[in-house]
């Protein structure tokens, strides 16, 4: 698992952390059923305070997408709403390669009709 924080960003860590596990989720890179590293394991590797990394974890339980299991650590249960979305995704990006669409014009209409 990778999680990348830029400490340069008004996102807070936590948030950061979260939403780099969330997004692997989403994208298959963590499977359901697997288990996160150890709040403090992570932690370190990263170079944040273990509170944080548990903070971003009750993100994600709040969110549905790992449970906190005593004894277990953090499981993925999966990002159910996610699959769908992967699948729209896929045929967008499919039929946007075939009409000739440039990625960046691609992202740019993504973006526009997720902030719309």
């Amino acid at each position: 698992m990778f999680v990348l924080i830029d400490p340069a960003t008004a996102t807070p860590v936590f948030a950061q952390i979260a939403e780099s596990i969330a997004t692997q989720i989403a994208t298959g890179t963590i499977a359901t059923g697997e288990r996160l590293p150890a709040a403090k394991v992570l932690a370190e590797s990263i170079g944040v305070n273990f509170h944080t990394v548990l903070r971003a974890y009750q993100e994600l339980r709040n969110d549905g997408q790992i449970e906190l299991r005593r004894g277990r650590g953090a499981v993925v249960i999966g990002a159910p709403t996610a699959n769908g979305v992967r699948v729209a995704v896929a045929r967008a990006a499919a039929e946007a390669k075939s009409a000739g669409i440039p990625i960046g014009t691609l992202l740019a209409l993504v973006r526009k009709e997720y902030e719309s």
